[in-house]
């Protein structure tokens, strides 16, 4: 689809991370952009301050006028969690609007470019944004959309510096509602596939086959980068790179060590070996998305000096192993961690940085269907901290599944100190008893307790 005779774009669900950054693409292309969603955020907020306007109310009365009126020259888009009887879809689907998923525009705006699609239940985000900071670095200028606001950029979208056309693009490729197979890479990354969105899926070998599709639109001339655990499991007869954390491969990490709160090890790739790489970021999950974000630079031939300098120089993405607090007596580490995996990761890199430090953990889990898939792996997983606390489910677009509750996973976690918690009490609960270190774990909302987490501990322990 062109979209030069566009000049109205319409999301609902503008305020998604993924909806956002089409938000901000289409406005720096001269469009009159406008969107639904149904809480404000500091996301919204932003693109209000951009020009981009925004209602919380599902009302048709809010639709920008204009728009309505221009429906041969409006493109809405919007994405899986949109409920079908929200009205202001319902109303674009009757008057025959040009509406389009998500997941489709992204897959139109990447035809033309050399496209890097990167996806996985884990790790995919980082990865996205490491590729995008080691282009971006070395003068490659690429546009790129993230899953997760860059701390380097403070953006989830990049669009290059001298206008748009034939740059690499980088994006993340979402699993969810099959929406990955909408691209065809150059360079394709697979990060994980361990079972989740299966509510989707239904089953694991049915996700497993929509990952082997994704790999398969890699371009014929491009290649494939993926851990060997992946490659034994998806059918994908085309070039294949294999990555790895410390175990050999064609892209792996040697003499992992940690200087200064900081990893430093040697990348061995099949081009040479990178020497004293220092990552910027914690956790050992991030060494090995580095191996995957180096492999996708080498194959763009990127020289190994201004790999070593970007990796020094990530900052990380916000919700991703995210410090709020870092002290002697205080640590407060925030995680977008949300699946079983994601959860293990996170809390096996708290653990090796503070050995003999208590771990008071908070998590909110999304979804009742994923609560209900994983509960025993949420349970085996929450069971690294030394102290739980756990919010309600968070919803999202479900309704709720007799049965499942927080306090159902609640019982299923062994360890001695636990307990359920409200979010108008959590703060209190916190500073009542001050924690060694604090990770807090959700895709939530819990987002919006960050900052009051952190102000109340901050002023606790002044």
């Amino acid at each position: 689809m062109r979209f030069d005779s566009i000049k109205y774009v319409n999301l609902l669900g503008i305020g998604g991370i993924g909806m956002s950054g089409l938000a901000r693409y289409f406005k720096s292309l001269g469009k009159s952009v406008s969107g639904y969603d149904k809480t404000p955020s500091t996301l919204t907020h932003e693109m209000e301050n951009e020009g981009i306007e925004i209602h919380y109310e599902d009302s048709i009365a809010l639709i920008n006028k204009v728009l309505l009126n221009s429906s041969n020259e409006a493109l809405v888009i919007y994405t899986p969690a949109v409920p079908s009887d929200h009205s202001e879809l319902k109303y674009f689907v009757e008057h025959k609007f040009n509406l389009h998923k998500r997941a489709e525009v992204l897959g139109w705006i990447t035809e033309g470019h050399y496209t890097v699609a990167v996806a996985g239940t884990h790790g995919k985000t980082t990865t996205t944004t490491l590729i995008t900071h080691i282009l971006r670095s070395s003068g490659n200028d690429p546009m790129a959309f993230l899953g997760g606001v860059s701390k380097n950029y403070h953006s989830n979208i990049l669009l290059g510096k001298s206008g748009n056309e034939n740059k690499v693009m980088v994006v993340e490729a979402d699993e969810y509602d099959r929406s990955f197979l909408t691209l065809s890479p150059d360079v394709s990354v697979i990060t994980s596939i361990d079972p989740d969105h299966l509510d989707i899926y239904n089953n694991k070998a049915a996700m497993e086959e929509s990952y082997s599709m994704f790999a398969n639109r890699t371009h014929a001339e491009g290649c494939l980068i993926t851990k060997e655990k992946v490659q034994s499991i998806i059918q994908h007869s085309g070039k294949t790179y294999i990555y790895s954390l410390d175990q050999k491969a064609d892209f792996f990490a040697r003499n992992i060590a940690v200087e200064e709160g900081f990893y430093k090890y040697d990348v061995v790739t099949p081009f040479g070996e990178i020497k004293s790489v220092k990552l910027g970021v914690a956790g050992l999950h991030n060494v090995e998305n580095s191996i995957a974000a180096t492999a996708v630079a080498k194959v763009l031939n990127v020289d190994d000096d201004n790999i070593r300098k970007a990796l020094g120089t990530f900052a990380g993405v916000e919700r991703r192993f995210d410090y709020q607090i870092k002290t002697s007596s205080l640590v407060y580490i925030d995680d977008y961690a949300h699946h079983p995996e994601e959860i293990r990761a996170c809390l096996s890199s708290v653990r090796a940085m503070y050995p003999g430090k208590k771990i008071t953990g908070i998590f909110q889990p999304h979804l009742y269907t994923r609560t209900r898939d994983f509960a025993d792996g949420f349970a085996r997983s929450l069971e690294l901290v030394d102290n739980l606390i756990l919010l309600d489910i968070y919803p999202a677009r479900e309704l709720p599944i007799e049965g499942i509750t927080s306090s159902m996973l609640l019982e299923k976690v062994n360890i001695k100190n636990k307990k359920l918690c409200t979010k108008e009490e959590l703060v209190d609960e916190v500073t009542s008893h001050l924690p060694e270190v604090l990770v807090t774990m959700g895709a939530g909302d819990i987002d919006r307790l960050v900052e009051p987490l952190k102000n109340a501990l901050l002023k606790k322990t002044a």
